[in-house]
């Protein structure tokens, strides 16, 4: 019999539908997160089981009923995609997976709620909001540009406590839209960065002030990055260095994109998502929901020749 996972919505109720495997197409992914169960098993900080587990036996199924639903979102994105009938897109189609879009937020998360000697009181808050920046990003692309995309956060309103409703998944397709989220803009004149919570230098400090900012938000996640660009909480995700891979941005691109923003390099330049390309984004990433020309104008040249576009 094949084995049944908890919805992703309720700790309580079971799903009824049959759990399928997530094949993630990310090397890159895969040894994050056996990085990740390595360097805490070294460090003493969890135990053999525990690790195994993921911390607790209920984080880990709310992980893998989010896996399940976005792949349930992504199939259904790929039957719209195939309604044309023409049999030869399928080789034209690349799907891109991060299956767990966020690491160093969800392992910081985790030593500190579910590990004694981590946990205190005062950094509750704090820690329950890193749990947001986690995301499962599920890219589709044709011809190598990205045209469909479903983000999950399978920890959303983690913060509200007990008995709130978790998780929520966000997608979108080129011409027909996006969903599962309100869209909203930053106010008129003002300009708020997002950027790398955990990955910075000089370069992307250097881009992120050029822009003049009123405000910068830090938070970790590509896809959490773009959430903060479609529901108002910044207008510019400014990211100068060559830390993300296709598997980070091809499902946020593809839903800003579905709602009139951009994502390019840092030279303005659109990053490709066939099979064969690079896996990195060597030269960084800029998205906007508007203005990307403003954006784009205020990168200085010194980042410009850091990064070379491909």
């Amino acid at each position: 019999m094949t084995p049944s996972c908890p919805a992703v919505l309720s700790d309580r109720s079971p799903c009824r539908e049959p759990l399928v495997k997530l094949n993630s197409g990310s090397p890159a992914g895969q040894t994050a997160i056996k990085k990740v169960c390595l360097s805490e098993l070294q460090r003493g900080v969890l135990s053999v089981s525990a690790a195994v587990m993921a911390s607790s036996p209920a984080v880990l199924m709310r992980l893998v009923a989010s896996a399940y639903t976005v792949a349930e979102k992504a199939g259904t994105i790929v039957r719209k995609v195939l309604q044309s009938g023409e049999l030869g897109i399928v080789e034209k189609l690349v799907v891109w997976v991060d299956p767990l879009d966020g690491t160093k937020e969800y392992t910081e998360a985790a030593r500190v709620l579910y590990s004694p000697v981590y946990i205190q009181k005062a950094e509750q808050p704090y820690i329950n909001r890193l749990l947001d920046h986690v995301t499962v990003l599920i890219g589709i692309a044709y011809g190598g540009t990205a045209i469909a995309g479903v983000i999950n956060q399978p920890f959303y309103n983690y913060q509200m406590g007990a008995g709130a409703s978790l998780g929520r998944t966000l997608w979108g397709v080129l011409g027909l839209g996006a969903f599962g989220f309100q869209l909203q803009e930053v106010p008129d004149g003002k300009r708020i960065v997002t950027t790398t919570r955990s990955h910075s230098n000089k370069l992307v400090i250097d881009a992120v002030q050029a822009m003049e900012p009123h405000d910068v938000i830090r938070v970790g996640g590509a896809g959490n990055k773009i959430i903060q660009l479609v529901e108002g909480k910044a207008s510019a995700y400014v990211f100068a260095s060559p830390g993300c891979k296709k598997w980070d941005t091809c499902a946020p691109e593809a839903i800003l994109h579905a709602v009139g923003g951009k994502l390019t390099d840092m030279h303005g330049n659109a990053y490709r998502y066939d099979a064969n390309v690079k896996h990195m984004n060597s030269a960084g990433v800029l998205a906007t929901l508007r203005n990307h020309e403003y954006y784009l104008s205020r990168v200085p040249q010194v980042v410009l020749q850091a990064l070379p576009s491909d």
